[in-house]
């Protein structure tokens, strides 16, 4: 038997595959993040504003930017025309869906559901809405309140 040993390639071909194990490594880093997000996304309600904690979509929305007079506890299945209808930039996997979606009524809405019974709807001057499931909603509510 004769041996003929293939000359290397190139660096290219070892370069994608490092480019491809980074990407895949960085997907499973973020998916891993996402559902640590399920278990503990949360709102935070004090005097600088209503701060999102979880997962990409976080964020502190300043009290003046709210239109608190006009929030309130909804039921998603009773108001079918607030039912998030597509997600614009976000997360939804399973009972879970955070970000940015178009409401049935053509609103834009940042939103963290998990629990599509017990919703604060929270409008802001901002030209969206705010949607955040709530195990205690009246009480987020009245936080929002000052209260």
């Amino acid at each position: 038997m004769q041996v003929f040993p293939i000359p290397a390639g190139g660096g290219r071909a070892v370069w994608f595959l490092i480019a491809v194990i980074a990407f895949l490594l960085a997907v499973a880093g973020m998916l891993g993040w996402v559902a640590w997000s399920v278990k503990h996304s949360r709102a935070e309600v004090s005097p600088q504003g209503l701060r999102l904690v979880g997962d990409l979509w976080g964020r502190t929305i300043p009290l003046e930017r709210l239109r608190i007079d006009e929030a309130r506890v909804i039921n998603l299945d009773d108001e079918p025309s607030l039912r998030p209808t597509a997600r614009t930039m976000g997360t939804g996997i399973g009972g879970f869906a955070s970000g940015w979606f178009r409401l049935r009524n053509g609103e834009k809405a940042l939103i963290y559901l998990t629990d599509r019974a017990r919703v604060v709807y929270v409008p802001t001057r901002d030209g969206y809405s705010v949607m955040l499931s709530s195990s205690e909603p009246d009480r987020l509510l009245s936080a929002l309140r000052g209260g």
